[in-house]
C-alpha cells in the first residue's frame, strides 16, 4: 500500500525511497513505487479526475500536465522526465481526437521520479459548469447518472451465470460498485448491446445505485433536459452531463393559453368545461416532446440519449404537467396535491426520451407559489445571504421572495399579462420588429425608439432599411416599461397616470381620443401605435400588484428598505431596471444593486440537473420558506391602491430620485368644449 497524505506537507523521503507525487489544486499527495500510472495514485488519494473508460485510454477525460520547477515547500523538484515516456495509446488518441500541447493521459502516464500535477478543471470530476454573476456561488458539476466503460467476461458451457450477474461482477472489479439495482427495461436491451460491443459496454449508473442503460461499446455522451414550464412560455436547456455544457436551448408559446391567458382562468375552463384539464395536460406534453425534438436536433444528438430531466413550474402548471386536476388551486385554501420533490420516469408523463429517463420536479411551497419560484431560490440563494434581498420573479403571475440566511418569505402576486404585451393595444410578444426601447425628447416629446432585430435607434437614417424586412409591428412588455416611464418623466403622464390633455399644445404626438387621450408613439405606413389610456390603467394596475405584493412582505418582516432587488424571469431580464422603478413596479433601492437575473428559475432545474445534491438542499430551503397569501391579506388592497400611482402616491423613492429627475406632480387637464370630441364641465346654478 502506498504511503500517502493529505493533512501535512511531508518534505521527506518515504523509507523505501519512492517519489513523491503531488496533485494540485488539491494539495493531495503521497509516495508511490516506481512505474505507477498517475490516475491510479490519483484515485488512491481521492483525487478529482475524471474517467469513463476506466483507464483504458479511450475517453480521454483524465488528462493532467506536469507542473515543472523547484517546490521548496514540498521539497521536490518536478521534471516532465520524471514522467513515462508518451505512450502508443496516448499518441493514438491525440492522433484521433487531438489534445493540447503538454497534456498527458493520468491513466497511460507512470510515475519515474518526485512529480507535482495540475488537473485542469475540464478533467476534474466535480467540475465547475455555472459561473453566475459574482455575488452568486458556484455550481459544481455532479449529476445523478454517471457512465462507466466495462469489460464483461463472456459466457461459456462451463459457466451458466447470467449476463447481468457478470455485468455487476464487472462493475464491481473494475468501478467498485457494488449491489446495484437494475430495472426490466434495461435488462430486455442487455444481451444485444452485449454482443454488438464484443463484450464491452458502456453502462449509465443512477444515483450510483441502479442500472439505468447500457450501450455497446464506448457511448461517451449523454444529455439532461432542463424545463421551465410557465404559463406563457415554455422553456428548455438540453445539457451535456459529462461536462454540464448547455449543448442546446429552445422556447415555444404554452399551448394552454388557448384555453385562458392566466392561471386562474384556466381553471376556471376545468370548472366550467368537466374533463378540461386532461386536454391541457395533453397539450402540454405534446409541446414537451416538440421541446425535447427540436433541442436534440439542435444538439445533433437523438432523444433517446436523455436520460434525466429537471422541471419547474408553478402550482398549476406543476398539476397539470403531472396529470392533475388543479381546480383545488381555484379557491381558498389553495391546496397543493403535494408539496414535495416528485421523481417519475420519463414515460408516466409520456414524454418520449430515453425509455428509462426520469424526472425530477423541483418541490412548490404553497397554493400559488410554486416549483418555479424553487427554482428562483436555487439559483440566487438568498438563503445564504446577508443583505436584505427581494427577488421578483416578472411573469403572468408574479412570484415575490424577501430575506436572507434568517427568514425567508413567499408570495404570488397576480399582475396578469399586461407586462408581456397583452392587455395592451399595441401590445405584442416579443419578436422581431417589436418596439423594445423607448425614448422620449423632453422638449419637442417626439420619440425614438429600438425593435427587435435592430441595434438602431428610429431616427438612424438607415433604420427604415435595416428594419425593412419586419417592419415596426407593435411594443413588446419592456418597450411599454419604458415608454409609459418616459413619458411619465417627460411630463406627458401625472403621478395618478392620466395623460395630461394640455400637452396636446406642444405636441401632435398627444391627440384626443373621446374623452381621454392617447400618444402617438409610432405613425407607420401599415399602422400607428398608440399609447391609450387604458394601455396605461393595465399597467398601472400590474405594476400595483407586484409592488403590493413585495411591500406586504416587507411589513411581515417589519422592515422599510431592502437591500438588493434582483429581477427574474425572461421579462424581467429585458426590463431596465432604472424604468422598472421609475414606474413603481419594485421598491426604492440603489439601482447598483437592482439586477437582473434571467430565468432564474430554468437555471434552478438546470442545478439540479447538474447537481444531485442542489435537490436535497432545495427540498430543505423550501420548507423553511414562510409563505404569505395576499388574497386574504387586508393590507394587500391598502398597499395596491397607493402603488396606481407613479411611482407610488406616498412612499419615497430617494435613491431614484439621486439618478433620475423625476416632475412635480400635477393634475392633468380636464377634456373640455367640443373640440376634438371633448366636453365642458358646466356648473348648475
Amino acid at each position: 500500500m502506498a504511503d500517502v497524505s493529505s493533512e501535512k506537507i511531508d518534505t521527506g523521503k518515504s523509507a523505501t525511497g519512492e517519489p513523491l507525487l503531488v496533485f494540485m489544486p488539491s494539495g493531495r499527495r503521497g509516495y508511490f513505487p516506481l512505474g505507477t500510472p498517475i490516475l491510479t495514485a490519483a484515485r488512491q488519494l481521492g483525487v478529482d479526475i475524471d474517467s469513463v473508460c476506466g483507464g483504458r485510454g479511450i475517453c480521454g477525460r483524465c488528462q493532467v500536465v506536469v507542473s515543472e520547477g523547484e517546490f521548496a515547500k514540498l521539497g521536490v523538484t518536478s521534471d516532465a522526465h520524471h514522467l513515462s515516456d508518451f505512450s502508443a495509446v496516448e499518441q493514438r488518441y491525440a492522433d484521433k481526437r487531438g489534445m493540447k500541447p503538454g497534456r498527458r493521459l493520468s491513466c497511460s502516464a507512470k510515475l519515474l521520479g518526485d512529480l507535482v500535477i495540475d488537473v485542469p478543471a475540464d478533467s476534474q470530476v466535480h467540475k465547475q459548469v455555472v459561473r453566475k454573476r459574482a455575488e452568486m456561488r458556484e455550481i459544481i458539476l455532479d449529476p445523478v447518472i454517471r457512465l462507466h466503460y466495462v469489460e464483461v467476461r463472456e459466457p461459456d458451457m462451463h459457466d451458466p451465470t447470467g449476463d447481468l450477474q457478470r455485468l455487476n461482477m464487472a462493475l464491481k472489479e473494475q468501478w467498485n460498485l457494488e449491489g446495484l439495482d437494475c430495472d426490466v427495461r434495461a435488462i430486455q436491451g442487455l444481451q444485444q448491446a452485449l454482443r454488438k460491443g464484443e463484450w464491452r459496454v458502456t453502462v449509465a449508473v443512477h444515483q450510483g445505485r441502479q442500472i439505468t442503460a447500457v450501450w455497446p461499446g464506448l457511448q461517451e455522451k449523454i444529455f439532461g433536459l432542463a424545463v421551465d414550464v410557465g404559463s406563457t412560455t415554455i422553456a428548455g436547456h438540453l445539457c451535456d452531463l459529462q461536462t454540464g455544457e448547455v449543448v442546446a436551448s429552445s422556447g415555444l408559446m404554452n399551448p394552454q393559453i388557448r384555453f385562458g391567458e392566466d392561471l386562474m382562468s384556466r381553471v376556471s375552463y376545468v370548472m366550467m368545461n368537466p374533463g378540461g384539464e386532461l386536454d391541457m395536460t395533453r397539450a402540454v406534453r405534446e409541446s414537451l416532446n416538440d421541446l425535447a425534438q427540436a433541442v436534440a436536433k439542435e444538439a445533433g444528438c437523438t432523444v433517446g440519449d436523455i436520460l434525466e430531466c429537471t422541471f419547474v413550474g408553478n402550482p398549476i402548471m406543476h398539476h397539470l404537467l403531472l396529470g392533475i386536476n388543479p381546480i383545488e388551486l381555484g379557491w381558498a385554501p389553495f391546496a397543493l396535491a403535494t408539496d414535495g420533490p416528485v421523481q417519475i420516469w420519463a414515460s408516466e408523463i409520456d414524454l418520449k426520451v430515453h425509455p428509462n429517463a426520469r424526472i425530477y420536479v423541483l418541490p412548490c411551497i404553497a397554493g400559488h407559489v410554486g416549483a418555479d419560484t424553487a427554482g428562483v431560490i436555487l439559483s440566487e440563494t438568498p438563503y445564504e445571504a446577508e443583505e436584505m434581498t427581494l427577488i421578483v420573479d416578472v411573469g403572468t403571475n408574479a412570484e415575490i421572495v424577501l430575506g436572507n440566511k434568517n427568514k425567508l418569505l413567499a408570495a404570488s402576486s397576480p399582475t396578469g399579462p399586461a407586462f408581456e404585451g397583452a392587455q395592451i393595444s399595441c401590445g405584442q410578444r416579443a419578436a422581431p420588429g417589436a418596439i423594445e426601447r423607448v425614448r422620449i425628447d423632453r422638449a419637442t416629446l417626439e420619440p425614438r425608439f429600438k425593435v427587435i432585430g435592430s441595434d438602431l435607434w428610429s431616427d438612424h437614417p438607415d433604420f427604415a432599411k435595416e428594419t425593412e424586412d419586419f417592419g415596426v409591428t407593435g411594443v413588446c412588455g419592456s418597450g411599454i416599461i419604458e415608454a409609459l416611464a418616459e413619458m411619465y418623466l417627460s411630463g406627458i403622464l401625472t403621478q395618478d397616470g392620466v395623460i395630461d390633455g394640455a400637452m396636446a399644445a406642444t405636441s401632435p404626438r398627444i391627440q384626443a381620443d373621446g374623452r381621454t387621450f392617447f400618444y402617438l408613439l409610432h405613425d407607420g405606413q401599415q399602422q400607428q401605435l398608440r399609447i391609450t389610456q387604458n394601455d396605461i390603467r393595465a399597467i398601472q394596475l400590474a405594476k400595483a400588484a407586484l409592488y403590493a405584493g413585495a411591500r406586504l412582505l416587507m411589513d411581515k418582516l417589519g422592515i422599510e428598505k431592502v437591500d438588493r432587488i434582483t429581477l427574474a424571469g425572461a421579462f424581467g431580464s429585458h426590463i431596465d431596471v432604472k424604468y422598472a422603478m421609475v414606474l413603481g413596479m419594485i421598491p426604492d433601492c440603489d439601482l447598483a444593486k437592482v439586477t437582473s437575473a434571467g430565468n432564474a428559475a430554468g437555471t434552478g432545474a438546470r442545478i439540479a440537473l447538474l447537481n444531485r445534491g442542489a435537490r436535497d438542499e432545495i427540498a430543505w430551503v423550501v420548507k423553511q420558506v414562510e409563505k404569505v397569501e395576499t388574497a386574504v391579506e387586508a393590507r394587500f388592497q391598502e398597499h395596491f391602491i397607493e402603488a396606481m400611482a407613479l411611482p407610488h402616491k406616498t412612499a419615497p423613492y430617494p435613491h431614484l430620485a439621486k439618478a433620475v429627475k423625476l416632475p412635480e406632480p400635477k393634475v392633468a387637464a380636464q377634456p373640455d368644449g367640443e373640440d376634438g370630441g371633448r366636453r365642458r364641465n358646466r356648473r348648475r346654478g
